[in-house]
């Protein structure tokens, strides 16, 4: 899934010459790369809003100066040229938990104190690709509520210590829909889709029972497409989820790294 928690940690990422689609030239290959990564900056800002925490967009790189919430890049590279001068000078390295999303895989920063902690691959599904008339999908229902919200952040996370990441006002970013999948009454699944660049990013994808994953691919793209008609569908995953992503009609565009810094 292309969720931000680090649940993620332990998959086996897919080389991107493996997963490259043929039929897209490399200039269109950055060019969705550039808008995905600045998708996911505007999603990784709107958290940041909804806890009232400034944050900063420049050319090169989005960033926050105070600690951003659990699972969350205290910055994020827009663009290939960006550099470490960038952002790091910007953000807290001296408390715990300090990470930064290298967007395009393309930054050392060893030396200031980071090491490698997961690598996943940028996914992108072209508005005009078909869903197979034959998947199952889950009905979907959009969260407006703040104890709607609880309950989705709780089934989301999965077990005790529910950790203060989706705030209640998160529900009025015109950009972001966090959507609950039901079976019946059941709450079996969730999914935000948050609308930017001419893109709809799709994160936190996740289901209770894992027998349902595919079926909530299958619930959240078909969401999408009615919700935002006509748009791409971008993300990032790695493992078993980056091998759904993969079935369900996206393809892999290159690699982003996440590093964590040592403090």
């Amino acid at each position: 899934m292309t969720a931000e928690p680090a649940r993620l940690e332990n998959a086996h990422a897919v080389g991107p010459e493996q997963c490259r689609p043929s039929w897209v030239t490399s200039a269109e290959t950055t060019f969705i790369r550039v808008a995905a990564a600045r998708n996911n900056a505007d999603w990784c800002a709107s958290v940041c809003r909804s806890h009232g925490i400034p944050n900063t967009f420049s050319e090169t790189a989005w960033h926050s100066a105070r600690r951003t919430p659990p699972y969350y890049p205290d910055a994020v590279t827009l663009h290939p040229d960006a550099v470490p001068t960038d952002f790091l000078s910007e953000i807290d390295t001296a408390s715990p938990g300090c990470s930064i999303k290298d967007s395009f895989a393309a930054l050392d920063l060893t030396s200031g104190g980071f090491v490698k902690f997961f690598t996943a691959q940028w996914i992108h599904r072209p508005a005009e690709t078909p869903t197979r008339a034959t998947t199952p999908t889950l009905r979907t229902e959009r969260v407006s509520t703040a104890a709607q919200l609880r309950d989705w952040q709780a089934t989301w996370h999965g077990g005790d210590g529910t950790p203060d990441v989706f705030r209640p006002a998160l529900l009025d970013d015109p950009s972001v829909l966090v959507l609950a999948l039901h079976n019946g009454e059941d709450l079996c699944g969730g999914v935000v889709l948050n609308h930017s660049s001419g893109m709809v990013g799709l994160s936190n994808l996740f289901a209770v029972d894992s027998s349902d994953v595919a079926i909530a691919w299958s619930s959240a793209i078909t969401a999408a497409a009615d919700h935002f008609p006509g748009l791409p569908l971008v993300g990032y995953a790695h493992g078993d989820d980056l091998a759904h992503a993969l079935a369900s009609g996206f393809t892999a565009l290159g690699p982003l790294r996440i590093w964590l810094h040592g403090s």
